[in-house]
């Protein structure tokens, strides 16, 4: 009989793809005709779903809502 795995979790939650007080950016088209300043915010805390509260915005927010996390770019606009 063979057993399948579930994948070790780290202590973050499942699959952590944000971090709090990390910048993430909404997708233009949840908000259409906001810069791309207008549409980034900081996170406030991650839940144990994945989802994110934010500082400043009502709700909690999964990680489809914004755009791809690019560290180059991030890392470019701190130089």
């Amino acid at each position: 009989m063979i057993f399948s795995r579930k994948p070790k979790q780290n202590s973050n939650g499942p699959d952590t793809w944000a971090r709090p007080e990390m910048n993430v950016t909404f997708r233009a088209e949840i908000m259409p005709g906001k810069s791309r300043d207008q549409r980034t915010f900081r996170i406030e805390r991650v839940l144990p779903n994945g989802r994110v509260i934010l500082y400043n915005f009502l709700g909690e927010h999964r990680e489809g809502a914004f755009e791809t996390i690019n560290f180059l770019r991030e890392r470019a606009l701190e130089d």
